[in-house]
């Protein structure tokens, strides 16, 4: 461990048994798990999954074993203790009860989630969602929650508890596209906005993100405190939004609201339908579900590393920030080029193993239960955000080709052979 990390484990060690000891943060913490897969992470590794608090004294039974954080699933679940790692996908279903859209804003300034914090509250009001919790990260974020109250529980037949993470990630998206020209003109117009932010191809690198719903994933609970800035992640007003500094989120200072609000039963149907109408439109620009499904893995002859796209190389020499993208990535990259499962499985250890902080080996056996369990698909395309947002920058030639597979097909035509 670094000098610097030492230091911020110290300072969030000096506060969590007093934190953790109040009541009424026991209480925010407990309430919000109910129905939730809940695992409490110790400053850099999480415990075991599945996981759940029992009682409202776990929390503070966890702190004194070395807990510094909560997190807890978007999905709700009938007992979250009975998830296990390799469950078909029709068990996993039968458990989830339900599942809370929770808007994750990423960025590298707090001042940048703000706005796009409040661009997303307006979209959400002009589709009739009135009701939404807001809590800050811990860091330089926001979460949002719509709960599961507020979508219905069918559209066109089709049960809403079954669809995730489809439907969440078709929201997000849709929600992404409607604010994204705003977004850039907003942040442009602060005053001290990040170089190169005038639009949104330019500014990548400092425009907001938000984080892609994944199955099991997990957030930081409300009032949980953040291993890095020792900042309790307290639940804020939307009136607040822009007065809110760090020092409203001093641990020893913080006041105790419930971060799930009150809905109208329903109230976000007209978000949900609107977005899988815009998505019917839109999908085939972006490699839609359609495509997916006829993808069929191309298997090739003298295949080495060498063969592969600059970008899939860098990715390879282990990452810092980006970890999960950067598994999403090879996962998809190797499947979609026929490497088998045991091979697939080395590839992926033997990366992890060059990460800065290596994921835990109990996320990627869930990344590749989920994979197996569904078609192979191909990786993103070099237009989205994953490669620069870990650090693999595709080439020119790279981002000519749209995709790593095709990059691999074209280029090395004649040093491999497909099968």
């Amino acid at each position: 461990m670094g000098e610097e990390e030492s230091i911020k484990e110290q300072r969030i060690r000096k506060i969590t048994s007093l934190y953790y000891s109040r009541s009424e943060i026991q209480k925010a913490i407990f309430s919000f798990s109910n129905n939730r897969e809940t695992v409490p992470r110790y400053f850099e590794g999480f415990g075991k999954r599945p996981d759940a608090l029992q009682y409202q004294s776990d929390v503070f039974e966890l702190a004194k074993k070395g807990a510094t954080s909560f997190h807890c699933s978007e999905e709700l679940w009938e007992d979250p203790l009975k998830l296990e790692l390799n469950l078909p996908e029709q068990k996993i279903r039968d458990l989830r009860i339900g599942w809370d859209l929770i808007i994750d804003i990423d960025s590298k300034y707090a001042d940048y989630s703000k706005v796009m914090a409040k661009l997303i509250l307006k979209t959400l009001n002009f589709h009739g969602v009135k009701n939404i919790g807001i809590k800050f990260s811990g860091s330089k974020g926001f979460h949002l929650i719509i709960p599961w109250q507020a979508f219905p529980k069918e559209v066109n037949g089709v049960k809403t508890a079954s669809m995730f993470p489809e439907w969440p990630r078709i929201i997000l998206k849709y929600i992404n596209s409607t604010i994204e020209k705003d977004l850039v003109k907003e942040i442009s117009n602060l005053e001290k906005p990040g170089k190169y932010v005038r639009n949104f191809q330019a500014s990548k690198e400092v425009i907001p993100d938000l984080v892609l719903v994944a199955p099991r994933h997990l957030f930081r609970a409300p009032y949980s405190l953040h291993e890095k800035t020792a900042l309790a992640s307290v639940v804020i007003l939307p009136k607040e939004l822009d007065d809110f500094d760090l020092k409203s989120a001093d641990p020893m200072k913080i006041n105790i609201r419930n971060f799930i609000p009150e809905v109208k039963k329903g109230e976000a149907s007209e978000l949900l339908v609107q977005a899988l109408d815009w998505y019917k439109e839109h999908a085939p620009k972006e490699n839609s579900e359609k495509h997916q499904r006829d993808f069929q893995p191309i298997k090739f002859e003298n295949l080495s590393d060498t063969h592969f796209p600059p970008s899939i190389k860098t990715i390879l020499l282990g990452v810092g920030d980006g970890r999960k993208r950067a598994l999403f990535v090879l996962i998809n990259f190797f499947r979609a080029i026929g490497v088998e499962k045991d091979e697939l499985e080395k590839r992926i250890e033997e990366w992890n193993k060059k990460n800065k902080v290596p994921l835990l080996k109990g996320y990627i056996q869930a990344q590749l239960a989920w994979a197996y369990r569904n078609k192979t698909i191909l990786p993103p395309n070099y237009d989205k955000d994953y490669y620069a947002a870990i650090g693999a920058v595709p080439t020119e030639d790279e981002l000519k080709l749209k995709n790593p597979v095709n990059y691999l097909i074209k280029k090395n035509s004649k040093g491999i052979r497909k099968q």
